[in-house]
C-alpha cells in the first residue's frame, strides 16, 4: 500500500510538479549564491574593520606624544579619534584614558599585547558589540582602540533583506517561468490525452495536429500513425462485413426459397413435386449449403489474413508447392499440371503460403478445359525473389479485369456463373504482402491466364539444403 506522502505526490499534476521544481531548483540555487554572497561580504567588512582599526591604532602608538595635564605622556591621537575609544594599557594593567566613562574593553588579550608576549590583538566584544585591537606603544606599554560594529552589521543586514528580496523575486519567477514552460511543453500531452478521450468515448479517429519537432511532435506523429491504422483496419473490417453480407444474401435467399417450397410440398393437401423437381431441388439445396460452406471457410480464412501475424518460420517453398499440388490433383483429377519446381527458402508462415499457392491451382484447373494442361514453374528471378508462375489454358482475363482480380468478391462476367465466393485470389494476394512479395495478373504464353506470385527468400540456402 503506498505510503500518504506517495499518494499525494499522484494526486499533483505533471504541470505542478514541474513548477515546484523549478521553484525548487532556483531557491536551492539563490540559497547557495545568497549565503556564499553573505558569508563573503560579511568576512570582507570584518577583515577590512580589522585592518582599518589596526592600522589607526599603529599609527596613534608611532605618533606624536602629548601631556595630561597630569603630566603624563599620551598619543595625540587622544583627542583625534572622535568615532573610536582609545586607551593606554600598561603591563600593571594601568589604562589611560580621555574619558574613563567611555574606554574601550580591555582583557588578557590586550594585557598579553602590553607585556610584550604578544605582537597585537584582535577581537570581538560581545558585551559592548564592538571590534577591539591592541598594539605595542612601548615597553610595557599597549594602545587599546575599539570601534563600534553596528554600522557593519547594519550593511550586512541590509544586504540580508537584498539577498531575500532578490532571492524571493528570482523564485517566484522561476516558479511563473517553470508553470508557463510546464503548459507550453505539456499542451501536446493534453491533446493526446483528449484525443485518446475521443476515441475512447466516439470512436472518432482522426489526426492530431503536430506542431514542432521535438519529442513530443515525434510522439503525436506515432499516435497519429496508430490512429491511421486502426481506421484502416476498421475499413476493412467494414468493408469485409459489407461484402460477406452481400454475397452471402443470394445463397441464403436461394435455399429458404428450396426450403420453403419443399416444406409447403409435404404438407397434406398442398401439391406435390415429382421426384424430378424434388431431386433437382435437393440438389441445389446441396450446392447451395456447398457453396456457403466454402464461403464462410474463405471468409474466416481471409479475417485470419487481415490479423497482424509475426513471420519468422523457416520455410521450404518447393515443399509447399509440392503439398498444394497433391491437394489440387485430387481437387481436380481431369486437369494436367506441368510442374517445374526449383528449391527456394524464405521466412514465413508455411501453412498460408500452401493456402495460397493451392488458390491459385484450384483457379487454373477450374478454368482450364478438361484435360486441359496448368503450368507450375518455381524459379528465381535476377532481382533475388522467387517468381511462382500458375498458367492455365483458359480463356484467360480480359485487360480490363486484370487490375480488379485480387479484389475481394470480384467476379468478372465470364466468371459469375461458375461456383467460387470470388476471395481465393485476394487471399493469394494478402498472403503475399505479407510475406513482402506480390501477385500479378498476366497473359500466358499458352494463351490462357497467367497469375504470378514473388516472394523473397534465399536460394543458395535452398541449394545447399537440397
Amino acid at each position: 500500500m503506498p505510503a500518504p506522502a506517495a499518494r499525494g505526490l499522484q494526486r499533483v499534476s505533471l504541470r505542478n510538479r514541474v513548477t515546484w521544481l523549478a521553484a525548487m531548483c532556483v531557491a536551492g540555487a539563490v540559497a547557495l549564491v545568497s549565503v556564499a554572497a553573505f558569508v563573503t561580504v560579511h568576512d570582507s567588512l570584518y577583515s577590512q574593520l580589522d585592518e582599518n582599526l589596526t592600522e589607526r591604532a599603529v599609527e596613534a602608538a608611532e605618533g606624536p606624544l602629548v601631556r595630561t595635564p597630569n603630566l603624563q605622556q599620551v598619543p595625540v591621537a587622544f583627542y583625534a579619534a572622535a568615532n573610536l575609544k582609545i586607551s593606554v594599557l600598561s603591563a600593571d594593567g594601568t589604562e589611560i584614558t580621555p574619558n574613563p566613562g567611555d574606554r574601550p574593553p580591555s582583557g588578557y588579550l590586550e594585557l598579553a599585547v602590553a607585556k610584550g608576549q604578544s605582537a597585537h590583538s584582535a577581537r570581538t566584544d560581545q558585551a559592548t558589540n564592538s571590534r577591539v585591537v591592541a598594539v605595542p606603544a612601548g615597553p610595557n606599554v599597549a594602545l587599546v582602540m575599539s570601534q563600534s560594529l553596528r554600522p557593519t552589521q547594519a550593511t550586512l543586514a541590509q544586504l540580508s533583506v537584498v539577498l531575500v528580496v532578490m532571492g524571493g523575486a528570482g523564485i517566484l519567477l522561476a516558479a511563473a517561468a517553470g508553470t508557463a514552460v510546464a503548459r507550453a511543453g505539456l499542451r501536446p500531452v493534453q491533446r493526446l490525452t483528449a484525443a485518446t478521450e475521443r476515441v475512447a468515448l466516439t470512436g472518432d479517429l482522426r489526426p492530431i495536429p503536430v506542431s514542432g519537432d521535438d519529442e513530443l511532435a515525434r510522439l503525436t506523429t506515432s499516435f497519429n500513425r496508430m490512429l491511421g491504422a486502426l481506421a484502416e483496419s476498421q475499413e476493412r473490417q467494414r468493408r469485409l462485413v459489407a461484402d460477406a453480407g452481400h454475397e452471402l444474401r443470394t445463397p441464403l435467399t436461394s435455399l429458404r426459397t428450396n426450403l420453403e417450397l419443399l416444406m409447403a410440398s409435404s404438407r397434406p393437401g398442398a401439391p406435390t413435386l415429382s421426384p424430378e423437381d424434388r431431386d433437382e431441388m435437393m440438389a441445389d439445396v446441396h450446392a447451395q449449403i456447398t457453396e456457403l460452406s466454402s464461403l464462410v471457410g474463405d471468409l474466416v480464412e481471409l479475417a485470419r489474413e487481415d490479423t497482424p501475424q509475426a513471420v519468422h518460420e523457416p520455410v521450404d517453398l518447393l515443399e509447399v508447392v509440392e503439398r498444394a499440388l497433391n491437394r489440387a490433383r485430387r481437387r481436380a483429377p481431369r486437369a494436367h499440371f506441368l510442374v517445374r519446381l526449383e528449391p527456394w527458402l524464405m521466412m514465413g508462415d508455411a501453412t498460408a503460403l500452401e493456402r495460397a499457392v493451392l488458390n491459385l491451382l484450384d483457379n487454373a484447373a477450374k478454368w482450364s478445359p478438361e484435360g486441359g494442361t496448368v503450368r507450375v514453374d518455381l524459379h528465381p528471378d535476377q532481382a533475388g525473389h522467387t517468381v511462382l508462375e500458375v498458367a492455365d489454358a483458359g480463356p484467360g482475363i480480359a485487360p480490363a479485369d486484370r487490375p480488379h482480380v485480387f479484389e475481394r468478391f470480384y467476379r468478372s462476367s465470364d466468371a459469375r456463373t461458375l461456383p467460387g465466393s470470388g476471395l481465393g485470389l485476394s487471399i493469394v494476394k494478402q498472403v503475399a504482402e505479407r510475406h513482402g512479395g506480390t501477385v500479378r495478373a498476366g497473359e500466358a504464353p499458352e494463351g490462357g491466364a497467367l497469375l504470378t506470385m514473388r516472394l523473397p527468400g534465399d536460394q543458395r540456402a535452398a541449394n545447399e539444403q537440397h
